[in-house]
């Protein structure tokens, strides 16, 4: 380092200790990164500024990373750690020459030339001072400090003083030197392609991190009523409604105004620190996971499209903050209309929301300005956020995926987007949910409440600690490549106003695809493993011991048999998550001198349902396979497999599971493997049997299936028994009996009851080709898969349903 940077390092050091808040991403590079502190490491940044590099070794020395001052040792060299693409321009004149940077990568990879043992990781640093994009329409401005890319060392003072406390510093992921001199050798040609590339990179993380522009509404709202479509739509509404034209256009605008975000920089950054401050008011914490391929997505230019589940209002908010925190640009909403109430509406809509209605149906010219506002979006490089379920979950179970949005993203695709668009499934998951005892009247029939001031200050006066929240950035689906892999003539339909017949299926396809998705991504946490175990009990109560027991059987199942990927489990063990789920007082505790005993009262069980079904799919497969061996002693490897295969598609189409039919044997082969090393089962005479030793630890993992088999069994027999039944009289009738099964038996799940899963069911019996297109069943493949399903049922369950049955 020079003596001037010595000399100026001294004099900014307090300076910028008062001025700058950094932030890093990712939080722990080395982590996320593969980092290896062992190699030597160079920061390659793109301007040479002294407060960047101050900056960044602070951000170093609190992430345990070598700092860009302390000077790179190989052998008897002293390098210093990091190179700069540019200088910054001068106050005054032209620009001062360039930098050595061709001549300081060059003399790196012919270190590697001389020494073959070297790999030095090249790591680049992008430093953010504010990411406000700017708006449309806002002429660029030499006194616009902010918004410089470049500035002199007047502006970056400033800059430093106006934003210091917005900084964030962005690791990317580093390049291996040796990889480089080994495939592409060491001349100075090389060194010039790396210039190229770092500069195309460090653009690409500007545009990631701040987005394009944001939109102006007027001038918005011009380019829409100069659209040629909507032009064409105001005429047919005229005509249509008897109208003038200008009436006409009057409407459309009116719809613009209804619909469309007012995105706000400001808003964002208030509500930054806002949401902080909620967060750490509602829960002990956030975690974020897989939001690293996300932004390498927007790195690579993709059109970002979140797909989300659906659980509260919160998920609104929770998100948007997550995004923006990640180091990306919060993306433009889509939101119900009911959320259009002061002041809630307006927030929203500076927050990034643009507001539908629930149906499109006998309003064209609505239809129509609302698909050009989306594709408008599209075109300008905006990402956008909708929640494919179209509402809340009320059981915590997925929802049937609503594919209107889909299938508008996939139109505006097809007018010729010249860059990917990629949909990113998110699970939001929650150890408490605000509305969850709304959830539970509206269920038992009340009318749902509608959205308003009150109800958000009701909401309000509500907060407290709520446990943890969890955001899982779940697998991107590129829409190019899926179209590319499922329909290969899909670009002969760009540009062309007929939607094209594949258009339809491959929606629907698309739609359960990122249901399932998200279900890969679900987050384990105590409340929901403490609420499936308990719930499966007798009476709803556990000791502290068996309760504690179970929780490790689950958590055992899911490290030695993986879910998914993308799903992730919680670090604490069993007794410290037993710990935090009762820290959340949602069960009653008792003691007497054998110890304690948890369980659950009637209204706390109703409610439990909810975190339960959040990671039912989980175990639904485990759960079938220790029904199997209970009810079945001495059941075979191959009748199991013959079993689950038959009963597999109506679970996988209920619950989003991602196994195809042909990987059942493996993850059946797994489980029993599994299940045997934890001592739950017995193989022995070519078949397997329950460990009596561990028999509750076994029952307790088969019940958590159960209620999804009765609601099976009862529609199989209802068939059976009246087989020329009408669906719509057959979903009825599976309602019936199943509010009284619940009476009888004391079974008080909501969705038990839910209308939605018995439609679920006949649709899939349907699509399994058990009936056909009229209802009209397949007698003997109803009687087979009966034959399967009802003997796991329990005595007591199975007489009640045929009681029902009978004339």
């Amino acid at each position: 380092m020079s003596i001037g940077q010595n000399i100026s390092r001294a004099i900014l050091q307090w300076p910028i200790s008062g001025l700058v808040n950094h932030k890093s991403l990712p939080e722990n590079p080395i982590t996320e990164l593969n980092l290896d502190p062992a190699r030597p490491i160079v920061y390659a940044l793109k301007t040479s500024s002294i407060t960047d590099l101050m900056t960044l070794q602070q951000c170093c020395e609190d992430l345990g990373l070598p700092g860009p001052f302390t000077p790179l040792e190989l052998g008897d060299q002293l390098l210093p750690r990091y190179v700069c693409l540019d200088r910054p321009p001068p106050l005054f004149g032209k620009r001062n020459k360039p930098l050595p940077f061709l001549q300081e990568f060059h003399q790196l990879l012919d270190l590697h030339k001389q020494d073959p043992a070297l790999d030095i990781q090249v790591v680049p640093v992008t430093l953010f001072w504010g990411r406000a994009p700017g708006r449309e329409g806002e002429e660029a401005s030499g006194w616009n400090i902010i918004s410089s890319l470049a500035p002199n060392r007047l502006k970056k003072a400033m800059i430093v003083i106006l934003k210091g406390r917005e900084n964030l510093v962005r690791f990317s992921p580093p390049l291996s030197l040796r990889h480089m001199a080994d495939k592409h050798g060491t001349d100075e040609a090389i060194a010039h392609k790396l210039a190229r590339v770092a500069r195309t990179h460090f653009s690409r993380q500007q545009l990631a991190a701040t987005g394009p522009k944001l939109p102006n509404r007027n001038l918005l709202f011009k380019q829409l009523l100069d659209s040629s479509v909507i032009q064409q739509a105001i005429e047919e509404e005229a005509q249509r409604e008897g109208i003038s034209l200008e009436k006409a256009q009057k409407r459309a605008h009116g719809y613009m105004d209804e619909i469309a975000a007012n995105f706000s920089f400001r808003l964002i950054r208030l509500g930054e620190t806002f949401l902080g401050w909620l967060w750490n008011k509602l829960y002990r914490g956030l975690s974020v996971n897989g939001a690293e391929r996300v932004r390498q997505l927007a790195q690579e230019g993709h059109e970002i499209v979140y797909v989300p589940c659906h659980r509260s209002h919160m998920d609104y908010l929770l998100l948007s903050y997550v995004i923006y925190h990640q180091g990306m640009v919060p993306p433009h909403i889509a939101a119900g209309i009911n959320l259009n109430f002061w002041p809630a509406g307006p927030i929203f809509r500076h927050g990034g929301a643009f507001f539908i209605r629930r149906t499109f149906k006998g309003n064209p010219l609505y239809s129509t300005v609302f698909r050009e506002y989306l594709n408008l979006l599209f075109a300008k490089g905006y990402s956008v956020e909708f929640f494919t379920e179209g509402g809340r979950s009320r059981t915590g179970r997925l929802l049937p995926p609503k594919t209107g949005m889909l299938a508008m993203t996939l139109q505006a695709m097809m007018r010729g987007l010249d860059r990917p668009v990629t949909l990113v499934p998110v699970y939001l998951g929650y150890e408490h949910v605000m509305e969850v005892n709304t959830y539970h009247n509206e269920l038992k029939g009340s009318r749902k409440e509608k959205e308003s001031f009150l109800q958000v200050l009701g909401i309000l006066r509500k907060l407290r600690n709520y446990g943890r929240g969890f955001v899982n950035f779940g697998e991107p689906l590129t829409l190019n490549n899926y179209l590319g892999e499922h329909v290969p003539h899909w670009k002969e339909s760009i540009g062309k106003e007929e939607r094209p017949e594949w258009m339809a299926p491959t929606v629907n396809r698309l739609a359960e695809l990122l249901m399932t998705r998200i279900n890969d991504a679900a987050a384990v946490n105590g409340l929901t493993l403490s609420a499936l175990a308990l719930l499966a009990a007798e009476r709803h109560a556990l000791t502290r011991d068996e309760l504690q027991a179970q929780l490790n059987t689950y958590l055992y199942l899911l490290k030695q048999v993986p879910y998914s990927p993308q799903s992730t489990l919680p670090d604490e063990d069993a007794r410290t998550l037993l710990d935090q789920a009762m820290e959340l007082n949602k069960f009653e505790v008792s003691e007497d001198k054998l110890g304690q005993i948890i369980s659950l009262d009637r209204y706390q069980a109703i409610l439990l349902t909810y975190y339960r079904n959040n990671i039912l799919h989980l175990f639904a497969m485990p759960s079938l396979v220790a029904t199997l061996i209970d009810r079945c002693e001495g059941i075979s490897r191959s009748e199991i497999v013959a079993r689950c295969v038959d009963i597999y598609p109506l679970l996988k189409t209920e619950l989003f599971l991602r196994y195809e039919e042909e990987e059942l044997p493996e993850l059946i082969d797994a489980l029993l493997g599994e299940l045997q090393r934890q001592q739950l089962i017995e193989a022995r005479d070519g078949g397997y049997w329950v460990n009596p030793g561990n028999q509750m630890r076994l029952l307790l993992l088969a019940e958590s299936i159960q209620e999804t088999l009765q609601r099976y069994a009862i529609v199989l027999t209802r068939v059976l028994a009246q087989p020329y039944i009408e669906a719509e009289q057959l979903e009825a009738d599976g309602l019936m009996m199943a509010e009284r099964l619940g009476t009888l038996h004391g079974i008080n799940a909501p969705e038990f009851f839910d209308q939605k899963l018995f439609s679920t069911l006949i649709h899939s019996l349907r699509s399994e080709g058990y009936l056909d297109t009229g209802c009209k069943p397949d007698l003997g493949r109803f009687q087979a898969l009966a034959d399967n399903i009802v003997p796991l049922l329990s005595t007591r369950i199975r007489r009640t349903i045929e009681a029902g049955n009978r004339p």
